[in-house]
């Protein structure tokens, strides 16, 4: 499942930790995993198991605990919305509804053109910018409707 390339990559992850602590690369191992297909996969989690020599369930708690690993395949693009504290006192619950509104999906769900997956998160780590969207891997805080139409507006 995995390629010698990510093998190579989780290889040289391993080396970042002393000998006998190869789980330690757990999260670096399914990040190159989803890199290369978009997500991560039961076929793919054993892999990852079976490389680093832990259990298959070890890997699969780490990959349902992070909201960075999506377990089904995305679209194109992922909008992912922090609903925190911060971000809900500076309005993302009107933003989510507006969000849902305009693409006519909820949470974990794409369009039906497959270009836009969202994604509720708990906290993106931009409070002070609240509220937060990150669409792919690119953060936009002080997110209001309006901006974020003007972001859906310019992707690709």
């Amino acid at each position: 499942m995995l390629s010698e390339s990510e093998r190579s990559q989780i290889l040289d992850e391993v080396s970042k930790y002393p000998e006998g602590h190869a789980r330690a690369a757990v999260m670096a191992a399914l990040r190159i995993g989803q890199e290369k297909r978009g997500w991560v996969s039961p076929e793919l989690m054993e892999s990852i198991a079976e490389m680093l020599d832990i259990e298959p369930i070890k890997v699969a708690e780490v990959a349902t605990f992070y909201t960075m690993y999506d377990l089904q395949p995305i679209g194109r693009h992922k909008v992912s919305v922090c609903t925190n504290i911060s971000c809900a006192l500076r309005g993302s619950n009107k933003l989510v509804e507006h969000i849902t509104s305009t693409l006519n999906i909820g949470f974990g769900e794409t369009t039906l053109d497959g270009q836009v997956t969202l994604k509720e998160v708990e906290c993106l780590a931009a409070c002070g910018g609240a509220p937060v969207v990150m669409i792919n891997t690119d953060y936009h805080e002080n997110v209001t409707p309006e901006r974020f139409d003007e972001i859906l507006e310019s992707l690709p």
